[in-house]
């Protein structure tokens, strides 16, 4: 059935439950529930306050490096959790929001996919509970009142030439990336260079992330660096005098959304920073909510386990103090294969050739969670139809050797009855094999060594290259007092390097470290490496020539 129906109609058809239904599912007091209509809801974070339940296990769901034929990553977090509810677990689910740049752009919805999906599946792809906009003013407004500051004599001495705040919008809009404003005489502002990024990538959505409460937000804010003086001082936030009404732009926003999967599981779904330009992962609050929530939760992070899984691990558990009790490492025969230089057109054909030369990705990947980080793992195999025994045979044979086990997941075709062998295997772990979680860097190294700690461990590289401009950029962050944080990479996620063309597990390569900036409200220092956008395009033919409403207001073409 799933074989002829889009994702789109499959959600169409679900008979979703009323929310007040799930939140008590979710052991959440109808108190502390705000409707957004009838299947969707605001939690009150004084819950996690109020309620005296332990916390449950936290499942990471990860991925091979992706491709175009794709890996499900999202599709098996949502089935790894019905499939737990099936065996019998009080389980949650815990995703980032879907950004309009995507879904209108090339990849469609990222609700899940087949029988495994978060509904309502056009509401949570497009408005959801107004979270995004809500962020979006937030950073705008910090922009404006920047601006508003220079123009009223710039009493914080502020240089132009190094406003590093840049406004944003949750689209693809190339045309946005470097503007320049203010132009039209005097009474229209001070003409300078700016540009946009896509909301996800802004600042703020980091901040939102990781924030815990309202205070830690307003805090976080405040530190929020937008440029420098003359003589080289940061200026922030703060100094501006924005925090309290970004706050309150962002108050009802904070409070993480209750939704649910096809099977009625309780879907915590909050936050969406990506990962190749962010830490990409769900909110800190709708995490730690969903782990009083459920015996069980499963939550993912973005792209493949060198960009989310890195950033998840070194970052937000770091932050958040969070312990993963297990790892789960999606991958398919046909991305393999096409790590092992097939093309997309060749994928539905047995090739252990193919499949040999592309497997050393997934093995790092495997490694890495299993020796860097210590923790417990199972490969999960996105079954297609056209995968061979002797292909899954070849998969499960080589994670063996690593002392990993293999699972199919039909949970694509099956929802969480594809997902039943892979909850017992996750619950085993949980259970039987305990982690010693490590990070992959301490915080005490210079930027430098921390960059080069995780090229080395995680990527698999030789080195890594600094470029001048970065070079001096690290100084002045080093004498400003920010070599402490954390680092977040931004490179592409095609690769373990930072060339999208070297696929599988290339060796040897150098990184070159082109900008360093510091994000010190989210408390991270952000590497850009490659040719990283913050503000990607629209393709040749966007999604969102295929999507249309009828005139009863049904949506089409959504994914």
């Amino acid at each position: 059935m799933a074989a002829y129906l889009s994702d789109i109609e499959i959600a169409q058809q679900c008979q979703m439950r009323p929310i007040l239904e799930i939140a008590e599912k979710a052991h959440i007091d109808e108190k502390y529930i705000e409707q957004y209509g009838r299947y969707k809801a605001k939690v009150d974070p004084a819950l996690l306050k109020e309620t005296d339940r332990p916390d449950g296990k936290l499942v990471l769901v990860t991925a091979i490096t992706p491709t175009p034929a794709g890996e499900g990553k999202t599709t098996t977090t949502i089935g790894l959790a019905d499939g737990l509810k099936r065996i019998g677990k009080d389980v949650t689910v815990a995703l980032r929001e879907p950004s309009l740049g995507p879904v209108f752009g090339v990849k469609g919805g990222a609700a899940g996919g087949g029988y495994a999906q978060v509904v309502p599946m056009e509401d949570i792809n497009l408005h959801f509970t107004g979270d995004f906009h809500a962020i979006g003013a937030a950073n705008n407004l910090l922009a404006a009142m920047l601006d508003n500051h220079i123009q009223q004599g710039n009493a914080l001495n502020i240089d132009p030439r190094r406003i590093t705040w840049k406004r944003c919008v949750d689209m693809n809009d190339r045309q946005l990336r470097f503007v320049v404003d203010g132009l039209g005489g005097r009474i229209n502002g001070t003409p300078r260079e700016d540009g946009f990024d896509i909301t996800v990538a802004s600042e703020i959505m980091a901040v939102f992330c990781l924030a815990s409460s309202i205070t830690d937000l307003k805090e976080r804010l405040s530190r929020i660096i937008v440029g420098y003086t003359y003589d080289e001082k940061p200026v922030t936030a703060g100094d501006l005098k924005a925090v309290g009404a970004m706050t309150a732009l962002l108050k009802d926003a904070l409070k993480p959304n209750l939704v649910q999967t096809l099977e009625g599981t309780p879907a915590f779904v909050h936050g969406g920073p990506f990962a190749n330009i962010a830490h990409g992962c769900n909110s800190v609050m709708a995490t730690r909510l969903a782990l009083k929530m459920g015996d069980y939760t499963v939550t993912e992070a973005g792209f493949g386990a060198d960009l989310g899984a890195e950033k998840f691990l070194d970052i937000k558990c770091r932050m958040a103090g969070l312990t993963p009790d297990a790892v789960v490492i999606v991958a398919t025969v046909r991305a393999l294969k096409m790590h092992g230089g097939l093309d997309k057109k060749q994928l539905a054909t047995e090739d252990l050739a193919a499949l040999e030369r592309g497997i050393p990705n997934l093995l790092r990947h495997v490694s890495n969670i299993k020796n860097v980080y210590q923790l417990p793992c199972v490969v999960a195999v996105n079954r297609f139809p056209t995968d061979t025994d002797a292909e899954i045979d070849f998969i499960i044979a080589k994670c063996r050797e690593l002392g990993v086990n293999t699972v199919l997941s039909t949970v694509w075709a099956e929802g969480g009855k594809g997902g039943e062998a892979l909850a017992r295997e996750v619950v085993r772990l949980c259970e039987e094999e305990k982690g010693s979680f490590t990070f992959s860097y301490d915080l005490d190294g210079t930027i430098e060594e921390k960059i080069t700690a995780i090229v080395r461990k995680i990527y698999g590289g030789k080195d890594i290259a600094v470029l001048p401009a970065a070079k001096k950029q690290i100084e002045t962050l080093t004498k400003l007092g920010f070599d402490n944080l954390p680092v977040c990479v931004a490179k592409t996620q095609y690769s373990f390097s930072d060339d999208p063309t070297l696929l599988g597990a290339p060796e040897d390569f150098t990184v070159t470290i082109k900008n360093v900036k510091v994000s010190a409200g989210a408390g991270f220092i952000v590497v850009l490496t490659g040719d990283i956008m913050t503000m990607p395009g629209l393709p040749r033919v966007p999604a969102a020539e295929k999507i249309d409403v009828d005139e009863n207001g049904r949506i089409s073409g959504l994914f």
